[in-house]
């Protein structure tokens, strides 16, 4: 396999002239000092040679050993303690964290791309470091003072690490149904009992400690609370003390991400401190759950990225047959580049990555605004961040899987046998689909929650300010302009529809709600093709200019009207979904 390389001149173009970083970070007065477009590129440029030269290397090793679990210890697959203490050591695991309590304080505008980095080197590996991140930000905005300080320095540190406990054998999608307790101490302490399933990270030995953050109920209620609960007991000093009650049963067996301890996790009168109020657990894990969706939308993200390397580089290297016409140069065959096919799965893989990373970086700007922005623009930020997590982690892990099977597909035979390595790349990223609520869930809450929650308020006036900056732009042609205006409006007009006859046709909204978020999907994707070909004009590089241009054009023809496709499923309605006796099935 080649070794990754990260598309750094891509990620500067984002921020510099797509989202004009510079100028968000310089009117916020959190990250004016602490960030510039210097700082930034230095940053890219180490975590490029971070993933390159110590992350990509043990993605194929780790994938072939896996995790081990003997004698009540989880061992991670050799290679990966050493590279998570240079990880860890280099401050990547607390790079947007609170800089007051050993965080950098990066942007989110940054870090995405730093993730994505990552986790096209390795999606095992880096889910470590994410799950840590993800719950230093939920203690960070739900926590006590007293919690945050003992336990957030270790965690943006990377020395000790976070899981976030979640599903039971009978509650996952549903969390109603969960039995882990709670039962209140004296102390003002809880003793959690209970097992949870699928616990990525649940336990290894990459750190001396794992931070817990598990859901429970409290005795005689039927709400559910949230507790931090650590691995190995920490005294009023910080200092490591006693086991704590929390064991491994199991490490779950899985079809990819081999490298990652999934766990299956019992805790027996485990010491636990509530994070927020009681039975307000969820919408604390929320914040979480958000990161870690974002997070994992960057996951398919990252996979796309590193299957068009792989599949081009393989493209311009194996020969079959000859060009149409026949070859240019004469030979008996000629490289698969040539071929219309090939050509075509290598752009849409292109196309989707592109966009993808753009929506990516959007997202991480709305994140900033909300958290450091103030008043209105505040306000919006956040919601446009509800508005676009069920998106990007849905539609960027779907796209993920699509780019990595289409990658395959390049390789054609020699991607179906272990020796290419796309193989892992389809099964590594097949699970991104699935956890942290299934993408069909994000569809339901995207339309049923964030777009109708609202009378399709939000998502109204992110159409409209999209379409303001769309009819501003010079270079780009009015039939384009007019292919997304048209498409604006289409969907509005389904949206409208839908919460219209929300409550007359209750099963219309699960019925449509993953044809909507394509058709969202693939619009958004359209303007930001549009935006990328408008801002790229007067590029230094002209070569960067043409391709942009280039995939523009391809994706505007040929991947736009699948909106068109996906608004006419949604326009059809439920009653042919609905309608078959269940016995049938």
């Amino acid at each position: 396999m080649n070794p990754y390389q990260a598309p750094l001149a891509d990620m500067k173009f984002l921020l510099e002239k797509v989202f004009d970083a510079p100028t968000t970070w310089a009117n916020l007065p959190e990250l004016t000092d602490a960030v510039d477009m210097d700082t930034a590129q230095a940053i890219m440029d180490e975590a490029d040679k971070i993933a390159r030269d110590l992350i990509h290397p043990i993605n194929r090793s780790g994938d072939e050993q896996g995790v081990r679990h003997e004698g009540g210890k989880v061992i991670t697959p050799d290679g990966y303690k050493a590279v998570y203490d240079q990880y860890a050591e280099g401050g990547w695991v607390g790079l947007c964290g609170d800089p007051e309590l050993g965080g950098m304080g990066m942007p989110k505008m940054l870090g995405v791309l730093v993730d994505e980095m990552a986790y096209s080197a390795c999606n095992a590996f880096t889910l470590y470091g994410s799950l840590t991140a993800g719950a230093a930000l939920c203690i960070n905005a739900h926590g006590t003072d007293e919690l945050k300080q003992k336990y957030l320095p270790n965690l943006y540190s990377g020395e000790w690490a976070g899981a976030m406990d979640m599903t039971e054998p009978q509650a996952g999608s549903d969390l109603r149904n969960i039995r882990t307790k709670a039962v209140p101490q004296d102390d003002g302490s809880y003793l959690i009992s209970g097992s949870k399933i699928f616990i990525t990270g649940g336990d290894h030995d990459l750190t001396e400690n794992v931070i817990h953050l598990v859901l429970a109920k409290l005795p005689d209620s039927n709400g559910i609370s949230l507790f931090l609960v650590p691995k190995i007991k920490v005294d009023d000093n910080g200092e490591l003390g006693e086991a704590n009650g929390v064991t491994v049963g199991s490490i779950e067996h899985k079809m990819g991400l081999k490298g990652s301890a999934t766990c299956v996790m019992n805790y027996d009168e485990a010491q636990g401190y509530l994070i927020g109020k009681p039975n307000r657990g969820l919408v604390c894990m929320f914040t979480m759950m958000n990161y870690e969706r974002l997070a994992i939308g960057i996951q398919g993200l990252g996979t796309s990225q590193a299957a068009y390397q792989m599949a081009a580089d393989y493209a311009k290297e194996r020969t079959q047959g000859v060009a149409a016409g026949g070859s240019a140069t004469g030979a008996i065959s000629d490289p698969i580049i040539v071929h219309g096919d090939v050509r075509r799965m290598l752009l849409t893989i292109r196309s989707y990555t592109e966009a993808g990373r753009a929506l990516s970086v959007f997202t991480g700007q709305q994140l900033d605004l909300a958290k450091y922005a103030e008043g209105e623009v505040k306000a919006k930020a956040a919601r446009y961040v509800g508005l676009l997590t069920p998106v990007a982690k849905a539609f960027l892990s779907d796209r993920g899987l699509d780019a990595a099977i289409m990658a395959q597909q390049v390789f054609g035979g020699h991607g179906y046998i272990r020796e290419t390595g796309i193989e892992q790349l389809v099964r590594d990223t097949r699970i991104a689909q699935i956890y942290e609520g299934t993408n069909g869930i994000q569809a339901i809450d995207f339309l049923g929650r964030k777009t109708t929650g609202d009378n399709v308020t939000a998502l109204t006036e992110l159409l409209a300010e999209l379409e303001d900056q769309l009819q501003s732009f010079a270079n780009v042609s009015d039939t384009h302009k007019q292919a997304i205006s048209s498409r604006f409006k289409a969907l509005l007009t389904a949206a409208h529809h839908i919460n219209d006859n929300k409550i007359t046709q209750p099963a219309l909204i699960n019925a449509c709600a993953v044809d909507f978020l394509d058709a969202f999907g693939h619009l958004i994707y359209g303007y930001f093709w549009l935006l990328m070909a408008e801002r790229s004009v007067d590029h230094e590089d002209t070569d960067f200019t043409t391709v942009k241009s280039q995939l523009a054009e391809f994706y505007m023809a040929k991947i736009l009207p699948k909106v068109d496709y996906h608004l006419a499923q949604v326009n059809a309605g439920d009653s042919m979904i609905m309608a078959m006796e269940e016995a049938i099935f």
